[in-house]
């Protein structure tokens, strides 16, 4: 049913794409605002003609879940929007915004849940067990269900943190409805009357922690979280295809939003290649990773030594030392001063964030290294952290 409807809405097109993202983010809010609506009609039927007020005032849930499926509509539109002014790099974090707005939907069920079920605790009431009571219950539990389902395909398919906080919303749904359930039949049939108010705080604890679980992910996205590993990995990957890169570091890569990233890095080269040759090739390698990986990437150019056996030796030695020193830490931009005296070795040190020892002692300890091996070496270091 999930994939008809995908391929019924959205023919082709890459779930990259700005415009793409906005067909599905818009899909994702209509499909919900259907479903909450007609939620909403049914149990405003059966309460009415049930006479019973917990349902009628389900169905009011229902309309306030379909608000949150009309932020999750206008946050795709928004971040669709084009490049401006104001905005050089668009507006694609509006999608994380819209995300945390549906977010505070699901910790304002979870704040009012809990409240209600405390109430219940402390006063209990007889619950009332019906059969139109428990039909309506259950076919909210499978429309839910298959919302949570739709949601996860579509977050599957486009990583969008609003299809994930749907998806939540969806089954913290499911979960309240089916503790409810749960509830009714225990408070019904057994003395034990205050079945209703414990489950239900319960559920508003695991629907409460939810939403802090998404809210740090939507979080993490604003800040400016690492990227991802297997990305890293291919743009290093296609840079070092190329034979004239002997390697790549300082690689930054930052996101304004899906389908707008970012990306800058720092290839080391021959120094003895003509420049305008490396310059035609840094080109075509920019090109070939936004081609392949839909990112903007500005690449500079490192030029090092690679054929002198000498330096060759000395920068196996400082990597021989290091790594024995420590296996995370890695070195760049490896230059040989040679003086009268003594021999600089001058290169950046690249060191895991938050290491336990300071720069400083870090510095002492490798430069005693050194010293007691080759004491004609200086050693000219600049600590720096990776951001990858």
């Amino acid at each position: 049913m999930g994939s008809f409807i995908i391929k019924l809405f959205i023919k082709d097109g890459d779930a990259k794409d700005v415009k793409t993202r906005e067909k599905y983010g818009t899909l994702s809010g209509g499909v919900g605002i259907f479903c909450n609506l007609i939620l909403c009609i049914f149990k405003f039927i059966v309460g009415a003609l049930s006479n019973s007020v917990s349902i009628t005032a389900d169905a009011v849930n229902n309309l306030s879940d379909a608000s949150s499926n009309v932020v999750t509509i206008f946050g795709a539109k928004l971040a669709g929007k084009p490049v401006d002014e104001d905005h050089p790099f668009g507006h694609g974090r509006m999608e994380y915004i819209s995300a945390l707005i549906v977010s505070f939907f699901i910790f304002l069920m979870g704040f009012e849940l809990g409240k209600s079920s405390i109430e219940k605790i402390l006063h209990p009431e007889d619950v009332k067990f019906s059969i139109a009571t428990l039909i309506v219950l259950i076919v909210s539990i499978a429309v839910k269900l298959w919302m949570a389902f739709f949601n996860n395909k579509l977050f599957k398919i486009t990583n969008n943190v609003n299809m994930k906080a749907v998806k939540q919303d969806s089954l913290n749904d499911c979960i309240a409805t089916a503790a409810t359930i749960a509830a009714l039949l225990i408070s019904s049939f057994t003395p034990f009357k205050r079945a209703d108010g414990i489950i239900g705080v319960i559920v508003a604890v695991i629907v409460i922690i939810a939403g802090i679980g998404i809210v740090k992910d939507i979080i993490s996205n604003l800040i400016g979280k690492a990227p991802d590993p297997e990305l890293v990995k291919q743009i290093e990957d296609i840079m070092l295809a190329e034979n004239d890169i002997a390697g790549v570091h300082d690689l930054i890569v930052h996101d304004y939003g899906p389908g707008r990233i970012i990306a800058s890095a720092h290839a080391e080269v021959p120094c003895n290649v003509d420049v305008l040759k490396l310059h035609d090739m840094i080109d075509n390698v920019e090109k070939r990773i936004s081609k392949k990986l839909n990112i903007m990437i500005c690449i500079h150019m490192d030029p090092v030594v690679i054929d002198d056996e000498r330096i060759n030796k000395y920068k196996a030695l400082t990597a021989d030392i290091i790594k024995k020193y420590d296996e995370s830490f890695s070195f760049h931009d490896f230059r040989v001063v040679e003086g009268k005296t003594h021999t600089n070795f001058i290169f950046d040190l690249v060191i895991p964030h938050q290491y336990k020892k300071e720069n400083n002692t870090i510095l002492k300890e490798i430069r005693n290294v050194f010293k007691e091996t080759h004491p004609d070496i200086n050693l000219v270091i600049t600590i720096e952290h990776s951001f990858v």
